[in-house]
C-alpha cells in the first residue's frame, strides 16, 4: 500500500478516534492530516527504539506493555502538534487501541489481494 493511502487510512482511524474517545481533539481537516503524517514518523523511528528499549517488561507482560508503547506514541503526536491534543493517559490509551483497531480494519478493506 502506497505511502499517501496509509497515510489517509491513519487519518481516518485518528478522526475516528476524535470521536470516540473522550479527551482526544483535532481542530480541522489539515491538522488532522499533519497529525497522521506524524504519527507515522513517530512509528516509523521512535516507536521501535521504544519497543526495544521496553521489551523486558512487553516479554513480562506477554505483550500488554506494548499498549502503553502505543499510547505513548499517540501522546509524543500530541506533544508535536497544538492542533491535535491527547488529554491524559487514559484518553492516550483508549485513542491508540482505536486508531489500531481502525487503521486495521481499513487496511484490510482497502488493500488489494495478496496473490
Amino acid at each position: 500500500m502506497g505511502f499517501l493511502a496509509q497515510t489517509l487510512i491513519t487519518a481516518f482511524a485518528l478522526w475516528a478516534a476524535t470521536e470516540i474517545v473522550p479527551g482526544m481533539e483535532v481542530r480541522s481537516l489539515g491538522w488532522l492530516l499533519l497529525a497522521a503524517l506524524v504519527f507515522g514518523l513517530v512509528n516509523a523511528f521512535v516507536r521501535p527504539i521504544l519497543v526495544l528499549l521496553s521489551l523486558p517488561l512487553t516479554i513480562l507482560t506477554l505483550g500488554l506493555f506494548l499498549l502503553v508503547v502505543n499510547a505513548a506514541m499517540l501522546g509524543l503526536t500530541s506533544w508535536f502538534l497544538p492542533g491535535f491534543s491527547v488529554h491524559g493517559f487514559w484518553a492516550a490509551f483508549w485513542g491508540a487501541i482505536v486508531v489500531s483497531i481502525m487503521s486495521w480494519a481499513a487496511t484490510r478493506l482497502f488493500a488489494p489481494p495478496v496473490g
